[in-house]
């Protein structure tokens, strides 16, 4: 079963008052990484996998990419997507990406950002990512760091006074399925391993271009301390890689 709760109409309030779906990829935290490990888009033909409200492919076509196409498993996400852009070289389509097979059509970019811990088996999108690319395309995406995906809980360690201790890892060598609650309502993720995030990459092909944990920006940090606890544990993995 294919997890999609973005279409349910609680979930998805919460979610569109999100920072990062309020301010767009300014409002998204680890935004300034991924922009960094992005290669050249101009003339390139990109993919977006879990495009949400479609601001990557937006982003995409500013840097003059030639066409880009949006993939989401929700009707919501893909409607709010299609209707915050007015450009004819962006087409958004509904489907889960695990069922994406774009062989025959390669791109030169392909990114998503914090989709893949939603999905049972990388190693199965990272076979599929391969085939749908050039040769030397790239490929950059974003997860839950395995530190914050190891526990269900995935929340701080608190004193009685409520003041955050440290943030506790365990089962970290356990993958599968984790039981947790994001913007509070219970959804299914999908621990793995750095290790196994990193060979499955290569087994399917891959070169490791750069590998990048979240941190937040001085700016950022400077102006709330909740946001700069954030450098006492990473929250995000990003991960450039290219087909040879």
């Amino acid at each position: 079963m294919k997890q999609n709760k973005y279409d349910d109409p609680n979930f998805f309030s919460a979610y569109e008052q999100m920072p990062r779906s309020v301010h767009g990829l300014e409002g998204a935290g680890e935004w300034h990484i991924l922009k960094e490990l992005l290669p050249d888009l101009k003339d390139k033909t990109v993919l977006d996998l879990g495009c949400g409200f479609g601001w990557h492919c937006r982003y995409a076509r500013e840097q003059k990419a030639s066409s880009v196409t949006g993939i989401d498993i929700s009707e919501k996400m893909i409607q709010r997507a299609r209707e915050m852009t007015k450009d004819p070289s962006i087409s958004y389509i509904k489907r889960p990406i695990e069922d994406i097979d774009f062989s025959a059509s390669p791109f030169d970019v392909v990114i998503s950002s914090l989709a893949f811990h939603y999905i049972k088996s990388f190693k199965t999108i990272g076979e599929k990512v391969y085939d749908s690319l050039k040769p030397e395309g790239s490929f950059v995406f974003s997860v839950e760091h395995p530190i914050f995906t190891s526990r269900e809980e995935q929340d701080w360690y608190y004193d009685e006074q409520g003041y955050r201790l440290h943030w506790p890892v365990d089962n970290y060598q356990i993958e599968g399925a984790r039981e947790t609650s994001f913007l509070n309502e219970p959804v299914t993720k999908y621990h793995r391993t750095i290790a196994t995030y990193m060979n499955d990459l290569i087994h399917s092909g891959f070169l490791i271009k750069e590998v990048k944990e979240s941190y937040p920006t001085e700016e950022l940090a400077k102006k709330d301390p909740l946001i700069a606890d954030e450098n006492r544990r990473p929250m995000f993995l990003i991960i450039s890689a290219y087909k040879k």
